[in-house]
């Protein structure tokens, strides 16, 4: 049986179970909830946390390094990369307004009692908080799971990484031989994953009862709404804007996003995104080559809807109202994170414990969207491939003039 199924059913299963105890035997609830069902969710995100910093720093780090050779990094290179800054901002602002306008979390009546908000009353100042993403100690910044100071610093190792070389080739070797542990040792938690769902939701319905369904699944309705919001307009807008039609370009690339949705992975999905893109869309070997190998890396505009819509549905859980400076923090946050967040199933799920984590909210809130985070990894994985197809288009047609004037020299 598939992890995807396996999930689904212990998402079933804990419903089913907690809805019933809830309504028929709540103190028997009480005592198995303390002893079974706790435990097992604890586990499974104390597991996830555990990976948080180090796959931050390895992804993130390889990421940049990623860029490659500096001369790639001309007029092609400036626009991949731009193009992928700009979607993933606009997309987890779709998605954290969507939220804002929906709130999802709002009517679950969820018991928060035994996790408090960690956050501080008042949000420091935008100047002070840019000022901070610098870490004066990148090892404290790591004991101390300071993201945002984590982040720079792995962005500084993977230009210096890059701009260096062959000089420093043995240390990105033993980077990406640490960044494929901590991938084995995703894959390994994601394996306990239909446990810690049992638990967590049997949980969350046995505690809350018919209200957090209703509330589960209006978060999930809004992920999934941003989701194709954000592929319509943002990337059929991208398509048209150079002449070709969008219904083409789904149409045409559709195969490569059912695959995505079956694997759940980016990474999985590349030859076949490739190949799609290549044949039926027409990209440019060379281009095709070098944005979606990025993309696949670093533009995860899918993941960074779940983590704005999830941030504001776990903060609307806990009562708690964002100010200003934690929504951008959380855009920011996200943006990056998505940038070093790895094509493989799961990562998503612990980028979003890092993205809780800068604004103080409570990373047991992931327990809340766990059990329906799965369903959301394979729309979302669809998304994140169709990015990267649109920016191969856009750069394709924007560089058929050069291309030409290339040729004919």
């Amino acid at each position: 049986m598939s992890l995807t199924k396996k999930i689904l059913y212990a998402l079933l299963l804990g419903a089913v179970v907690g809805i019933i105890l809830n309504l028929t035997a709540p103190e028997f609830f009480t005592h198995i909830n303390k002893w079974l069902f706790v435990p097992l969710g604890q586990i499974f995100l104390n597991l996830i946390k555990m990976l948080v910093v180090p796959i931050v720093f390895f992804s993130i780090t390889l990421g940049v390094a990623g860029l490659g050779d500096p001369k790639k990094l001309g007029r092609i290179g400036a626009k991949t990369i731009v193009y992928f800054l700009l979607t993933t901002t606009i997309a987890i602002i779709i998605g954290i307004s969507l939220a804002f306008i929906v709130q999802p979390g709002s009517g679950g009546g969820f018991d928060t009692e035994g996790v408090k908000y960690e956050g501080t009353t008042e949000a420091p100042p935008v100047v002070e908080t840019l000022l901070n993403i610098i870490p004066t100690n990148p090892v404290a910044a790591m004991t101390e799971g300071n993201m945002l100071q984590i982040i720079a610093f792995s962005v500084f190792i993977g230009f210096a990484l890059t701009i260096l070389g062959n000089k420093t080739k043995g240390i990105l070797n033993l980077f990406e031989q640490a960044n494929d542990i901590m991938m084995y040792l995703v894959n390994l938690v994601m394996k306990v994953a239909p446990y810690g769902t049992f638990g967590l939701i049997a949980t969350a319905i046995g505690s809350q009862g018919y209200d957090a369904i209703k509330a589960m699944a209006a978060y999930f309705l809004v992920v999934v709404a941003a989701l194709f919001i954000h592929a319509a307009v943002t990337y059929g807008g991208t398509v048209a804007l150079v002449k070709r039609s969008p219904i083409e370009f789904f149409k045409g690339f559709f195969p490569a996003m059912t695959v995505a949705f079956s694997t759940s992975s980016s990474n999985a999905t590349l030859p076949v995104s490739m190949e799609t893109a290549q044949k039926n869309l027409k990209v440019p070997e060379p281009i095709s080559s070098f944005v979606q190998p990025l993309g696949a890396t670093i533009n995860m505009d899918g993941t960074a809807i779940m983590q704005g819509v999830a941030t504001i549905f776990i903060a609307q859980a806990w009562g708690v109202d964002l100010s200003i400076t934690q929504i951008l923090m959380v855009i920011l946050t996200a943006v990056l994170a998505s940038v070093g967040t790895a094509g493989v199933p799961g990562v998503g799920l612990i980028m979003l414990a890092m993205v809780l984590d800068s604004v103080g909210l409570p990373v047991a809130g992931i327990g809340l969207i766990i059990g329906i985070d799965r369903l959301l990894d394979m729309t979302r994985t669809a998304v994140n491939i169709t990015g990267d197809a649109a920016c191969a288009v856009y750069v394709a047609e924007t560089e058929k003039k050069h291309m030409d004037v290339t040729k004919t020299a």
